[in-house]
């Protein structure tokens, strides 16, 4: 399981030109399934990405959570975020989760964060092609493994 956050101070995610999900001040999360990753592994990696300090305490540093701060939180799916990159000039996507699996594992997901969370929660379209706009706060990004 791969994840993508980014520190937004706003995003959003459109398909056929509808905005179907919107946040304000949180994270962005791409995620991406891989094979072996199961449901076992689903809230260890929401507790990460709610618990990943990356928002500034008072004396600007990072040492706040989504979860210390109340912000939003965006869930997209990105499955190209399994892509194999090391060799050639042609991603490689035999290490993703196949579609049907990976769909249960996403929707568990963003399950799991609104049963757990008291947050805003909002989520793209699995499968879907999708126009996901973000105000990069920081700009902050990090790559998330588990």
């Amino acid at each position: 399981m791969r994840g993508l956050i980014q520190r937004v101070s706003e995003a959003s995610v459109c398909v056929s030109n509808e905005v179907i999900g919107r946040v304000g001040f949180g994270l962005l999360l791409f995620v991406g399934f891989e094979k072996g990753d199961s449901a076992l592994k689903l809230l260890p990696f929401l507790e990460k990405v709610a618990r990943y300090r990356i928002f500034s305490d008072e004396k600007g540093l990072m040492n706040k959570s989504l979860l210390d701060v109340s912000g939003d939180l965006l869930i997209v799916s990105q499955f190209t975020l399994a892509a194999d990159t090391k060799k050639g000039l042609r991603p490689s996507f035999s290490s993703g989760l196949p579609s049907e699996e990976a769909k249960k594992l996403y929707d568990g997901l963003v399950r799991h964060a609104r049963k757990k969370y008291e947050i805003k929660i909002e989520e793209g379209s699995f499968g879907s092609e999708m126009d996901v706009r973000l105000t990069n706060a920081g700009p902050v990004t990090f790559v998330l493994d588990l």
